[in-house]
């Protein structure tokens, strides 16, 4: 049973990482229909981003994520500015446009950081918790924590806000918005930062967990990518219980079949596809003519 809960708890942090990036995914695809294949160098560049405001620049953790998630950001709406034109012209040279700016940003990672990599210290006490004796990592319960605070977060601000209702209004259908006087391209670039802020939020929080290196974001991205269809490409609700799942079932799989386990994880994901392939909880996305 301590095994069992341990390897619990220590899936679920990796899960509400797997589900940050899942967001990330989903809100783009939610408002504008489109998969955005830079994410994933997104999630490497906000993990970058973060370890060397916190490591170079001596800021503290929380404040260092912060400040990539600007960073990132801010990036996300130089993409979104620079792709807009595609939009109304050929969407599908907008989604291979995403794949460029992948590349553009794995590439300026490599001279920025170099190709080596680093490893980051955990910000809080390394000695694990003992609670009735099971072992827990203190920082994968700071990596829950944050992240049950941003998806909060996210969740009231498309549910209790105007900018939000605007974002679901657009989602809903792309045309009738624009009909009632909702700036879509605002709207799209909202989606775009979010989504970049998201996935920096992830990239920070992995960064004390795994080695960051300029080929992060293709593991967590393709992760993040699986976790987002599971739950039902486009749904909210589902990026987060895809994440959890798809976190859960790799270290499940990690401690049975060890150097197998992502094996294991995308022929349980392909089944689960193949019987529902709308995902758990359907599909949202924007109607397009």
């Amino acid at each position: 049973m301590q095994v069992f809960l341990q390897t619990l708890v220590g899936g679920l942090s990796f899960g509400a990482v797997y589900a940050l990036v899942a967001m990330g995914f989903s809100i783009v695809y939610r408002t504008m229909g489109l998969v955005n294949f830079a994410h994933g160098q997104v999630v490497m560049v906000g993990a970058y981003a973060a370890s060397t405001f916190y490591m170079s620049s001596r800021l503290p953790f929380v404040l260092a994520i912060v400040v990539a998630m600007v960073v990132t950001g801010l990036i996300a709406l130089v993409m979104e500015r620079v792709l807009r034109p595609l939009e109304n012209k050929d969407f599908d040279l907008m989604l291979i446009g995403t794949i460029g700016f992948g590349v553009v940003l794995e590439s300026l990672a490599t001279i920025i950081w170099g190709a080596t990599g680093r490893a980051v210290p955990t910000p809080v006490d390394s000695q694990p918790l003992d609670v009735f004796g099971v072992r827990i990592r203190t920082y994968s319960l700071v990596v829950l924590g944050i992240a049950a605070v941003a998806t909060v977060l996210l969740l009231l601000f498309l549910q209790r806000t105007k900018r939000g209702a605007a974002m679901q209004a657009v989602a809903m259908d792309h045309e009738a918005a624009t009909a009632v006087g909702i700036h879509v391209g605002r709207s799209n670039a909202i989606a775009f930062a979010i989504g970049a802020g998201l996935a920096a939020l992830a990239g920070g929080l992995v960064g004390p967990l795994l080695y960051v290196s300029p080929t992060l974001g293709g593991t967590l991205g393709i992760k993040g990518f699986a976790a987002a269809i599971l739950g039902g490409f486009g749904n909210i609700t589902g990026a987060i219980v895809g994440g959890l799942a798809i976190g859960i079932l790799d270290s499940f799989a990690a401690g049975v079949f060890q150097g197998y386990s992502d094996l294991v994880v995308f022929l349980v994901f392909t089944v689960i596809v193949m019987v529902k392939p709308t995902g758990l909880f359907g599909e949202r996305t924007v109607t397009r003519a």
